[in-house]
C-alpha cells in the first residue's frame, strides 16, 4: 500500500512543475479593456428633485 506524500509522488510532482515552468506566459492586452456598468440611476434623481420640491413648497406655501 502507497502513501499520500512518498518519494515517487513528489518526484512526479516536482518532474511536472519543472516541465511547464517554460510553458506559461503572461502578456498585456493590445487593446484597453471595456467594462460596461448599467446602472440606475433615476430613483435617486427623482427622489431628490422630490425632496428639493418639498422644501420648496414649505417655503413658499403662501404661492401654492
Amino acid at each position: 500500500m502507497r502513501r499520500l506524500g512518498s518519494k515517487g509522488t513528489k518526484a512526479a510532482m516536482l518532474a511536472g512543475t519543472l516541465a511547464l515552468g517554460g510553458c506559461i506566459n503572461v502578456n498585456a492586452p493590445t487593446e484597453p479593456i471595456v467594462i460596461e456598468l448599467n446602472i440606475n440611476i433615476r430613483q435617486e434623481v427623482i427622489y431628490r428633485l422630490a425632496e428639493d420640491a418639498g422644501n420648496t413648497i414649505e417655503e413658499n406655501a403662501d404661492i401654492f
